[in-house]
């Protein structure tokens, strides 16, 4: 069984036991996160697809941490102007472990 679910204006693909990296969440270390919407459904009698949303379908994760990514390293340089600029960015995101799904 495994669901769909949006988060962060990204889809995920998840099954229970999956752990997953997703855009910061407002959700602290050992809490429990509920997605609301989920896109679509594998059971095992078919698959269900949303309209937009699947109806009274939840899917449940625990939140394991939150954290930063690796740090990217942009570099501007402009030729035969002695110009060069040079900046990090660091993602935050939440570390999630998916814990049951309810269709």
């Amino acid at each position: 069984m495994y669901a769909v679910v949006e988060t962060g204006g990204k889809q995920y693909k998840v099954c229970e036991g999956d752990i997953i990296f997703v855009e910061k969440l407002p959700a602290n270390s050992g809490d429990s996160y509920t997605f609301d919407k989920v896109l679509a459904v594998s059971k095992a009698d078919g698959f269900v697809v949303g309209n937009p949303t699947v109806a009274d379908c939840t899917v449940t994760a625990n939140v394991v941490k939150n954290g930063k990514s690796k740090k990217i390293h942009i570099i501007r340089y402009k030729s035969k102007k002695n110009e060069k600029t040079h900046m990090g960015h660091r993602q935050p995101y939440t570390k999630l472990q998916i814990m049951s799904i309810q269709a």
